[in-house]
């Protein structure tokens, strides 16, 4: 062989194993098995800067949750409309945008103070879609169910939690929270429509404002086995 032939069929090599590569990332930040966000150091040179990052990506990786992405986002994303939300993180459809928000029942029963009994429990943290609007009589009905309607209906009002106090349970401010390694261990209701959404992958807060988490659908229900209800 000559050496041009030779110079043709290494620069060849070169190029495939490029696209090879480059088929390798794309079909890894689709299915968000790696961290892919860029949170830049401090200036102070800080290692722990992305300490919410690591230690959620632990949590998942601990319960078995291979799928899953964190990205960054401007600080405008949320004056943003959906779809271009929807785009920053790549997501396939505005449909995967969630939230995750801590709610209070106003009427529990005296003794009902605290996440003890996950069956009724003071607060819940129902994750939602941004496009979804929020049906709270829903909830009601299958929490009186869910105790086999021992618990007089009137006793679950389902309410928004005050902000501080959602802080507070979570450890997350607003527009930071998430479902994934809360402060207090807050039982977890996710809306059926997530579910059952084609994609089996959905976004939300990443444990900082401008942080934010996707993952298997699939995995997470099967990782932590929130409740599914049908919500809005």
């Amino acid at each position: 062989m000559g050496a041009a032939a030779a110079d043709l069929e290494a620069r060849q090599l070169r190029i495939l194993a490029r696209i090879a590569d480059l088929e390798l990332a794309a079909q890894q930040r689709r299915l968000g098995a790696f961290s892919i966000s860029a949170a830049p150091p401090s200036e102070d040179g800080d290692a722990g800067a992305g300490a919410t990052e690591a230690r959620l990506s632990a949590l998942l990786a601990a319960r078995g949750v291979r799928d899953f992405a964190f990205r960054r986002v401007p600080a405008d994303y949320y004056d943003r409309p959906l779809e271009e939300r929807r785009g920053l993180l790549r997501a396939d459809s505005v449909a995967q945008l969630c939230k995750s928000i801590v709610m209070v029942n106003t009427q529990a029963a005296a003794d009902v103070v605290d996440c003890s009994n996950p069956k009724n429990s003071k607060y819940y943290v129902v994750v939602i879609q941004y496009m979804a609007r929020l049906n709270a009589e829903n909830i009601k009905n299958f929490l009186y169910e869910l105790n086999e309607k021992q618990t007089p209906k009137k006793r679950f009002n389902m309410r928004l939690a005050p902000e501080e106090e959602s802080h507070k349970l979570t450890g997350f401010v607003h527009n930071a929270v998430t479902c994934i390694g809360m402060e207090t261990n807050i039982p977890v209701i996710i809306d059926e429509a997530i579910t059952k959404l084609d994609e089996d992958f959905f976004w939300l807060g990443g444990g900082e404002v401008d942080l934010k988490l996707g993952m298997r659908t699939s995995q997470y229900l099967s990782a932590f086995s929130p409740f599914v209800v049908k919500c809005s």
